[in-house]
């Protein structure tokens, strides 16, 4: 059932990235809403914590609210994203060591990034998209530092999938088929979260306690 659910993510993440190519709104508005729930659905069966389950549950939130071509729509996706990104934040938390070169490149990021859009973006969006780059700028770095390479590099891809997604919001100048860009940067890094947390999970698994469950002491 897992590789049934992973083939399945696979082929809608293609759809999807091929109706965005080819300029198909409508099977993107398909395809879109289909990726977190098959993702969530193989990293429960995986055996994930809750709280990565909870984490794409969120991300697919956004998903839906961002089909939606309206602000309160944007801020409400924004707001599911960010509820996503405290529950990576929590599940990261334990592990892993203060990286002060990582958190100094991830700081920099963060301050240029939101200097430089601040001016462009409309007076009632600063300091929501402020907040929520602070917020998942610390989701990239947490992943980075304490889950390794392949979460790590989920958590970049995120911070870059949604720098796009804020320049467009901008009007700034955008790469064609910036949506493609978009979403083939958000899929990736939802993948290499999920998959980096359970390759280090199954290395160094956590207390039994983490997960809510208990086992039994003996056999």
């Amino acid at each position: 059932m897992k590789r049934l659910l992973l083939a399945a993510f696979a082929l809608a993440a293609l759809v999807d990235l091929g109706c965005l190519a080819a300029g198909f709104d409508p099977g993107h508005l398909v395809a879109k809403p289909l990726l977190m729930p098959l993702l969530a659905g193989y990293a429960a069966l995986s055996g994930a914590p809750r709280l990565l389950v909870a984490a794409l549950l969120c991300g697919w939130g956004g998903d839906v609210l961002l089909l939606f071509d309206a602000e309160p729509a944007f801020l409400a996706g924004m707001g599911s994203f960010a509820a996503g990104h405290v529950c990576y934040l929590l599940l990261f938390r334990a592990r892993g060591r203060h990286q002060p070169f990582l958190l100094a490149v991830y700081s920099v990021a963060l301050t240029t990034t939101v200097a430089a859009l601040w001016p462009h973006l409309p007076a009632d969006l600063r300091v929501p998209v402020a907040g929520y780059s602070l917020l998942l700028t610390a989701m990239a770095y947490r992943a980075g530092s304490r889950f390794g390479l392949l979460t790590g590099l989920g958590g970049a891809l995120f911070m870059l999938s949604d720098t796009l997604i804020a320049t467009g919001v901008a009007e700034w100048a955008q790469p064609p088929r910036p949506d493609l860009w978009i979403m083939l940067t958000y899929i990736a890094a939802q993948f290499l979260l999920v998959t980096g947390t359970l390759r280090t999970l199954e290395a160094r698994p956590y207390p039994a306690a983490t997960y809510g469950e208990v086992r039994p002491a003996t056999p």
